[in-house]
């Protein structure tokens, strides 16, 4: 679920609030308890990890296939496998 950032229009409280994007907006503001929170434009701040779509997509040329390639493997020259693709593609 995402994370919206609220601020109190009268007393300048900024707050968080984690809801579903169905769920209608906050209006109550948590410390003078006014009807004026507005929710506030923000930009996420996400990353990605590990092994995955973002990893292959979007790339042209020799690129587009990363997972094929023998630059991931460190045990290439070492003649065994690393666990993550077999001996024989070496």
């Amino acid at each position: 679920m995402p994370i919206y950032e609220y601020q109190c229009e009268n007393c300048g409280e900024v707050t968080e609030a984690i809801q579903k994007f169905s769920d209608a907006p906050l209006t109550d503001c948590g410390d003078c308890g006014e009807s004026t929170l507005k929710k506030l434009l923000s930009a996420p701040s996400f990353r990605l990890k590990g092994g995955g779509w973002y990893e292959t997509d979007f790339k042209g040329g020799r690129k587009k296939n990363l997972s094929s390639s023998d630059n991931h493997c460190p045990s290439k020259d070492s003649g065994s496998s690393c666990g993550s693709c077999p001996a024989t593609s070496h």
